[in-house]
């Protein structure tokens, strides 16, 4: 359940911050900012999103609070509005023109508060000949160049979840923006619209590779490439029970101390050998195929060599550097990732659980001054 409250703890306590309700990147990146301490008040719609898992589970909505609005209600408009006009940062990730319909769009919004910072999360964009197409991680980030880079080259691209694009190439990408956005809003007193789309952001984090592309020192396909598994010490291994180990001893200090632990050190002059690396592959996973991935964990210990295990979800919160790190925490029965990064002075912590939708509303409506919210005062008797 969540608390009446949900005080501050972290670099951005004080920050008010408006979701509206979507799936996907823009309650990620909601999070995010509410895991850093700000007042994170989700505006949920009656019935709730598609695609919604129970509520209590969607720790997505941890560290927020939650009031249902009906946007298509005649009052509903300036229900947001209300809330927009005291706050730092709005947050939507309906399809370009939706907000502009139901009237909380950024010209309404930023008439009432000239500040805010407006946050808008799709996947093509606002503008461009796909904008108003639908579509999902997978779709997005077919076009950009980065799915077609993963997997082996005999088999069809591999499906990275939707980590890729959801999360790194959008959450991430519209909270640096919404954050920037908010230094140049209260240095300037001027608010403005970000376009986050997760086509911009996925292609962006390709940056380097696309360097690398330029200068002949990548191949455009699969499987060719020092970092996309071409490379024989960068990749995974099967090992004796059908689990596997992932190698990354791509500096010659650490190739050296790999093939030594491994027991093939006859193999040190094929690291630069291309012709040799189909040899080194066979030589690696035939050692690989010999122990257990908790065997070869052990064997590995300590060393330099850049091997560790692959580890299941449910696996990974028990890994002794996590678990001592406290990488994950447990918060109302459920494991979770803890939030991150770190602060020095201004701890973050997971404060509350999912958000309920409605849960909170008298409690915004008292803290934030936004008395319309209440129903008693929407339609008096």
């Amino acid at each position: 359940m969540t608390t009446a409250r949900t005080p501050g703890h972290g670099p951005l306590t004080g920050v008010r911050v408006v979701e509206l309700a979507g799936i996907g990147p823009g309650p990620f990146a909601a999070m995010l900012l509410a895991d850093l301490g700000a007042d994170v008040v989700r505006v949920d719609r009656p019935g709730g999103p598609a695609l919604a898992i129970d509520p209590a589970y969607d720790v997505t909505n941890r560290n927020k609070r939650s009031v249902v609005v009906d946007l298509k209600a005649p009052d509903g408009p300036d229900q947001v509005l209300d809330l927009a006009a005291r706050a730092d940062i709005l947050v939507e990730g309906n399809r370009p023109g939706v907000a502009e319909r139901l009237g909380v769009g950024p010209e309404p919004c930023h008439a009432r508060n000239p500040r805010l910072v407006y946050g808008r999360m799709t996947g093509w964009g606002q503008d461009g000949p796909l904008a108003q197409r639908a579509g999902h991680d997978i779709a997005y980030i077919a076009p950009t160049g980065t799915l077609g880079m993963i997997g082996r080259p005999d088999e069809p691209p591999a499906v990275p979840a939707n980590l890729l694009g959801d999360y790194a190439g959008g959450s991430l990408y519209l909270v640096v923006g919404v954050l920037a956005a908010l230094h140049h809003a209260r240095a300037t007193g001027t608010g403005q619209v970000v376009d986050a789309a997760i086509v911009d952001g996925t292609a962006h984090l390709a940056t380097m590779i696309h360097g690398m592309l330029a200068a002949g020192g990548w191949q455009d396909r699969r499987g060719a490439n020092l970092l996309d598994g071409g490379c024989p010490y960068y990749g995974t291994y099967e090992t004796a029970d059908g689990r596997y180990m992932a190698v990354g001893a791509l500096e010659p200090q650490f190739y050296a101390e790999f093939l030594a632990v491994l027991g093939i050190e006859d193999q040190g002059a094929a690291r630069k050998d291309v012709a040799r690396w189909g040899e080194l592959r066979e030589q690696v996973a035939a050692r690989f195929k010999t122990r257990t991935r908790d065997e070869w964990t052990a064997v590995f210990d300590g060393s330099d060599a850049c091997v560790a295990p692959v580890l299941s979800l449910r696996e990974a919160p028990h890994h002794p550097h996590l678990a001592a790190r406290g990488t994950f925490t447990d918060h109302g029965g459920i494991t979770q990732p803890a939030p991150a990064p770190r602060f020095s002075v201004t701890a973050t912590s997971v404060r509350t659980g999912p958000a309920r939708p409605g849960a909170d509303t008298a409690d915004v409506a008292r803290d934030w001054d936004v008395p319309g919210l209440l129903p008693a005062l929407r339609n008096p008797q």
